[in-house]
């Protein structure tokens, strides 16, 4: 099977045109693409609250000043899900992770009609994490 595509207008250009069980496999795809998060960094300080499997994100900041997350689930949908959320804002500066309407790039995949309820539940709560990240290190 091809690498899944890299940019989120890609993604949601190939998205549309699957069907469910498709899907699936497109986001347990991008789940595999994600960089290997070190098991030390696999913390209660970096497990994010409300999401029915284990997920971790740590961010970094690179010398340039841009955010990197590293991220990792022990469920593969669900891991999916972080590495379509981190398409959005990966290795982009804490403002322009606070100017980016998250959700809004996310709205085209359709994730709460897509996927079960409790594979859903910690979106908010990795997009919160993510912006209270950038806005610890934003400039403004």
């Amino acid at each position: 099977m091809p690498s899944p595509p890299t940019t989120l207008a890609d993604l949601q250009d190939e998205y549309e045109f699957l069907d469910a069980d498709d899907r699936y496999r497109l986001l347990i795809d991008l789940g595999r693409g994600l960089e290997d998060m070190p098991e030390p960094l696999k913390t209660d300080a970096t497990l994010v609250r409300g999401c029915s499997a284990s997920v971790w994100v740590y961010p970094t900041v690179r010398e340039d000043g841009t955010l990197h997350f590293l991220a990792d689930s022990n469920a593969a949908i669900t891991k999916g899900i972080i590495a379509l959320v981190l398409t959005v804002v990966q290795d982009r500066s804490p403002d322009e992770i606070m100017a980016t309407d998250i959700e809004g790039a996310l709205a085209p995949f359709d994730l709460r009609n897509q996927l079960s309820s409790n594979r859903t539940l910690g979106i908010p709560n990795m997009i919160a994490l993510i912006r209270a990240t950038a806005q610890r290190y934003s400039s403004k």
